[in-house]
C-alpha cells in the first residue's frame, strides 16, 4: 500500500478534513518548497514545522524553512545574527552553519541546535538557539564537562535535561557514552552508568518513556545495522535489554521516532541496501511490537534520514514526516491522522462484551431502586391533577430506562452470542492443533525410526568397509604367494633343462 495524496484542486487550508486514520497522505503546499534532503533536523511549534540544515549529494545545507499547518505553505526563515542584533537582516547561511546529522529540540520560545556534522569543525559539541519570537541565532556557551563533537547522536528531553547519547565523531569513531545537559543552567555532565550498554552506534532513535526511561532502537556501526531495544533506568542508571514481543523487527538505521502516550513510532530506515517500509508501534508499557501501516519499497516514507514529528490539528494528534533518502532525495511532507487510543482504561473495560454488561447491571440497578420508590409519604394538594406531573415525569423516566435496559440486554444477547461463535472458532482451531499436533509427532516418530534405520546403515557400512580392507590385504598375499609360486615354476624349469642337457652329453660320448 503506497501513500495516497489530497487532489490538489481542494482548498489547502481544508487538507486536514480529508485524513483518514492510520494512513500517510501526501499534503499539497503552495509556496516555494525547500530543496530536497535527508539528516536534517526538524521539530513543531507553534502548529508550524522547522526545517533545518541536512544533507543533499554530500553538500551540507544551512537554512531554516518553516511550514504552516493551517495555510499548508512553505516560507524561509531569515535568520538575524545575536551578535548583529541591531543591523538589517543577515542571510541564514552567514548566521547558521551549514549542518547535518544534528538534533533539535524546542526548549521555551526557541529550538535548541545540538551537534551535527559541518566543515567548520570544533572538539565538542557546540549548542545554537533559534528564537522562535526575534529570528535570532547564536552560539550557547556552555559549562562542564562538554561531549566530544559529533553527529547521527540522540538527544532526549529528560524533564530540564538534554540526554545526549551515542553518534559518530568527526574521525568516524562510534560512540556509546551519555551526557546530560542541564537546560537552566547550561552545564554538561558525564552520565555513568553499569550493566552493558549498548553497542557504539549511530543513526539511532531514543525517547523517553514514564519519566523514568530511556529507549534506545536501532542503528549502525560501520558494518553492521540493528534491531535491539535497551532501556536505560534513569534512576538506578542501570542498562537492561528486555524480551520483545509482537511483530519481528527489521535491522535499520536512519530510521525516524516520536513517542506519543505509551506508543512509540518508528517511521523508516534502512540498510543501504533497502529501506524499511513500515510505520512501527512500540507498545512501551507492555514492550510489543506491532506494525502500524505499510508504504511501497521506493516510497519516500521507506527512506534514511528523514524525520517525523507529532503536532495537534482539531485537538487531534497527527504525525508528520519530512524528506529522507532511498534512491533520491524527498522534500514533501506527509501526515498522519492518529486513531485515538484510550491507553489508560484498563483491557477488561476495552472489552465490548464487559462494557455492555456493566452498563446492563448498572441500568438493572437504577431500575430497581426506582421500582422501589415509595409514594405513599407524598403530599399533594387538593387538585390531585396538579400534582401529578412529578410522578407523571417518574414513570416516563422508568420506561425510558426499561427501554435502555431492553437495549442494553440485546446489545449483551448479540455480545453474548458473538463470544460463542468466537468459542466456536476457538475450538475449531484447537481441534486443528490438537489434529497438526498428532501428525507432527507421527513424523517426529518417522524421524525416530529413520535415524535408527540411518544409524544401523552406517554400522553395516562401517563394517563393509573394514571387510573390503581386509579383503585387500588378502588380495595382496595372493599376489605375493602368485609370484613366490611363478619363481619356483622358473626354477624347476631350469633344473630341468639342465639336467636334460647333461644327460645327453654323456649318451654321445658312449656313441662314440
Amino acid at each position: 500500500m503506497g501513500t495516497e495524496e489530497i487532489k490538489k484542486d481542494m482548498d489547502v487550508s481544508e487538507w486536514f478534513s480529508q485524513l483518514t486514520y492510520d494512513q500517510w497522505i501526501a499534503i499539497p503546499a503552495s509556496g516555494a518548497r525547500p530543496s530536497a534532503r535527508y539528516k536534517h533536523a526538524a521539530a513543531v511549534a507553534d502548529e508550524k514545522l522547522y526545517i533545518s540544515g541536512g544533507s543533499r549529494n554530500g553538500r551540507y545545507l544551512s537554512d531554516v524553512q518553516v511550514f504552516d499547518f493551517r495555510s499548508s505553505a512553505w516560507s524561509s526563515l531569515k535568520l538575524k545574527s545575536e551578535r548583529k542584533a541591531d543591523k538589517a537582516e543577515d542571510n541564514s547561511q552567514e548566521v547558521l552553519p551549514a549542518t547535518s546529522d544534528h538534533s533539535m529540540v524546542k526548549w521555551g520560545n526557541k529550538l535548541l541546535l545540538l551537534g551535527g556534522h559541518s566543515k567548520k569543525s570544533s572538539d565538542s559539541m557546540t549548542v545554537r538557539f533559534i528564537d522562535l519570537e526575534t529570528h535570532l541565532c547564536g552560539v550557547i556557551e556552555t559549562s562542564g564537562n562538554a561531549p566530544v563533537a559529533r553527529g547521527g547522536h540522540s538527544a532526549t528531553l529528560v524533564g530540564s535535561r538534554l540526554i545526549i547519547f551515542g553518534g559518530e565523531n568527526s574521525s568516524r569513531r562510534l560512540l556509546n557514552d551519555l551526557y546530560a545537559l542541564d537546560l537552566e543552567k547550561m552545564t554538561w555532565d558525564v552520565l555513568e552508568t553499569t550493566q552493558t550498554p549498548p553497542a557504539p552506534r549511530f543513526d539511532h532513535t531514543a525517547t523517553l518513556h514514564a519519566g523514568c526511561y530511556l529507549l534506545i532502537f536501532g542503528g549502525c556501526s560501520h558494518s553492521i545495522f540493528f534491531n535491539d531495544l535497551h532501556v536505560l533506568d534513569l534512576q538506578t542508571m542501570e542498562w537492561s535489554q528486555p524480551e520483545i514481543q509482537g511483530h519481528l523487527v527489521a535491522p535499520r538505521a536512519g530510521h525516524a521516532g516520536i513517542a506519543i502516550d505509551e506508543n512509540w513510532y518508528i517511521v523508516g530506515g534502512g540498510d543501504n541496501k533497502n529501506g524499511c517500509p513500515e510505520t512501527l508501534v512500540l507498545n512501551m508499557s507492555k514492550l510489543a511490537w506491532s506494525a502500524l501501516t505499510s508504504v511501497n519499497g521506493r516510497d519516500p516514507l521507506a527512506s534514511e534520514g528523514l524525520s517525523v514529528c507529532s503536532t495537534l490539528i482539531d485537538g487531534e494528534k497527527h504525525l508528520v514526516a519530512f524528506g529522507g533518502y532511498n534512491g533520491k532525495y524527498n522534500n514533501e511532507v506527509f501526515v498522519m491522522r492518529l486513531k485515538p487510543r484510550d491507553m489508560l482504561r484498563p483491557k477488561i473495560f476495552q472489552s465490548p462484551a464487559a462494557a455492555a454488561a456493566a452498563a446492563s447491571v448498572t441500568a438493572a440497578y437504577a431500575l430497581a431502586k426506582s421500582e422501589k420508590l415509595d409514594f405513599s409519604n407524598m403530599n399533594f394538594n387538593s387538585r390531585g391533577v396538579e400534582s401529578s406531573p412529578s410522578e407523571q415525569d417518574l414513570t416516563i423516566e422508568i420506561d425510558a430506562i426499561k427501554e435502555d435496559k431492553k437495549v442494553l440486554e440485546l446489545s449483551l444477547a448479540e455480545v453474548r452470542a458473538e463470544n460463542s461463535r468466537l468459542r466456536e472458532k476457538i475450538d475449531e482451531v484447537n481441534s486443528t492443533h490438537s489434529e497438526l499436533s498428532k501428525e507432527l509427532h507421527s513424523v517426529q516418530g518417522q524421524l525416530v525410526a529413520e535415524r535408527s534405520r540411518c544409524f544401523k546403515l552406517e554400522a553395516q557400512i562401517a563394517e563393509l568397509q573394514k571387510m573390503l580392507e581386509s579383503l585387500q590385504s588378502i588380495e595382496n598375499e595372493v599376489q605375493i604367494l602368485r609370484r613366490q609360486k611363478s619363481a619356483i615354476e622358473r626354477e624347476i624349469e631350469l633344473n630341468a633343462s639342465a639336467q636334460r642337457q647333461g644327460s645327453g652329453g654323456v649318451w654321445r660320448w658312449l656313441a662314440g
